[in-house]
């Protein structure tokens, strides 16, 4: 049966066709709009509000909390993310759910199980140098398990402004959306902003030296770009950046279901800066 946005529409469906017993869609109804863990309060319907389910940010959350949340949220929604992930805890819920997909370099953690979504178009993700992939690669991480194919180019920073020229056109021509990272002096936004019509949207980074002072120098820096069309989330905050562009991309063409897993139509567009 085709994924639906709606999980009542679904289990109405499934009633429907005897694949579900009234008895077990009540209980489960009784969990809808939202479910109390005690120490967690799970948005079942944040699908249906925004097309994405809530994500697990498990930073400050014990791992027997964070994954108890991964486990009930994986009972009712097809996409799973976790941020903030620490290779402990993913190592837990690798050994519970053996699709899970971790990514040691974003500390995320996702389970997509088809049918996937599809969603037109790409997303460019920039990083001004290599020690911002952290950023990177968690917006690369939501934006996939959004449903979007993406364009990662990594180490293209304004300290070498022509290996940006070099990528530009690609960029301009290609990505629907650009994301980018950038730490230090958070100059890079502004200049790809100044290079593409597309919207920009920038994320610092909390990498550079003392007076960068965790990332608000180049937050600063981003909010006072003078180019047009840049958007700015919180330091560090990569899965806002792909959130924000979800946002921006979602009411173009009708989002499609596939079978196939994340690593054949997804990862096909990327490219290593």
């Amino acid at each position: 049966m085709p994924h639906e946005a709606d999980p009542i529409k679904k289990l109405l469906k499934a009633i429907a066709a005897g694949e579900t017993s009234a008895e077990a869609g009540f209980r489960q109804l009784r969990h809808l709009p939202y479910q109390s863990m005690g120490f967690a309060t799970l948005d079942h319907h944040r699908t249906l509000r925004q097309g994405f389910p809530e994500a697990i940010f498990c930073e400050g959350k014990s791992d027997a909390q964070a994954l108890a949340i991964f486990a009930r949220m994986a009972a009712v929604e097809p996409v799973v993310l976790a941020t903030r992930v620490t290779p402990t805890l993913a190592a837990k819920i690798r050994r519970r759910f053996r699709a899970a997909v971790y990514s040691s370099a974003g500390r995320t953690v996702a389970l997509c199980r088809p049918p996937l979504t599809l969603r037109p178009g790409r997303i460019a993700l920039l990083s001004a140098g290599t020690a911002d992939l952290f950023v990177v690669e968690e917006a690369k991480a939501t934006a996939e398990a959004l449903g979007y194919r993406t364009m990662p180019f990594y180490d293209i920073g304004v300290a070498g402004l022509h290996r940006l020229l070099d990528r530009i056109v690609q960029i301009d021509e290609e990505a629907d959306v650009v994301i980018v990272a950038a730490g230090m002096d958070g100059l890079l936004p502004g200049v790809v902003g100044g290079l593409t019509g597309r919207p920009v949207i920038a994320v610092p980074t909390s990498v550079g030296y003392g007076t960068g002072a965790g990332g608000i120098a180049a937050l600063l820096t981003m909010l006072n770009a003078c180019a047009a069309g840049v958007a700015v989330v919180n330091i560090d905050n990569g899965f806002g950046a792909a959130i924000l562009a979800h946002r921006i991309l979602a009411h173009r063409l009708p989002a499609r279901h596939y079978s196939a897993g994340l690593s054949g139509e997804l990862d096909g567009g990327g490219v290593a800066g």
